[in-house]
């Protein structure tokens, strides 16, 4: 893909990453929203009383690993895969030849965007990332979401941190949570066997292009 189609595609991805909100997640597709059915041993019974019932998630926060499970015993792709939160990311790993690198040993720290913020990108724009002749530019992009490493939360600091990409991501950490560019942390430290992956609401894009 020549550069101007490449600015093309990335100028309305940064652009539009910088200004979608909270408000507009909640009208996205239903399949942004869909998640996994819970899997019950069958050798554990189902609470009655009321009081057990969770409360609803936030659509925007990717479900806790079940302890003992795929965060425990997995690397961050199947982990990621396993989720049910990261299935535009899974298939967009795998259209990038990403898959088997970031199962090996790493370690990574891999900033995961959800189903619903890849929604919120401009219509069409996934369709046109996952493309064959667009390789390059969705490597780019994925690789910017990950550092070489394992970096939890508690060891983020506020600052410039360089990228698998090349480029680096801005981190501010203050009051009221994690930010990595504009795209919030929803749910840190999600643990992987080589690495840690930390949910962001927002798809973020490499500038400079």
């Amino acid at each position: 893909m020549n550069n101007q189609n490449r600015k093309n595609l990335i100028q309305p991805l940064a652009s539009l990453v910088a200004v979608v909100s909270a408000s507009v997640l909640m009208g996205l597709p239903a399949i942004a929203q869909e998640k996994p059915k819970p899997q019950t041993p069958s050798n554990i019974s189902q609470p009655s009383n009321n009081s057990d019932r969770k409360a609803p998630r936030d659509t925007n926060v990717a479900p806790s690993p079940k302890e003992g499970a795929a965060s425990q015993n997995g690397n961050v792709v199947s982990v990621a895969a396993e989720n049910g939160s990261f299935k535009v990311l899974t298939a967009a790993l795998k259209a990038a030849g990403l898959t088997d690198t970031l199962s090996q040993a790493g370690p990574f720290t891999v900033f995961a965007p959800t189903d619903a913020a890849f929604a919120a990108l401009p219509p069409g724009t996934v369709e046109e990332l996952l493309k064959p002749e667009n390789k390059a530019l969705l490597t780019k992009i994925l690789t910017y979401h990950v550092l070489p490493g394992k970096v939890t939360s508690t060891q983020l600091s506020s600052g410039s941190v360089a990228t698998v990409e090349g480029s680096s991501v801005k981190v501010k950490k203050g009051t009221d949570g994690v930010m990595v560019n504009n795209a919030k942390v929803v749910q840190p430290d999600i643990q992987a066997t080589n690495g840690v992956i930390h949910v962001i609401d927002k798809v973020i894009v490499p500038v400079g292009e």
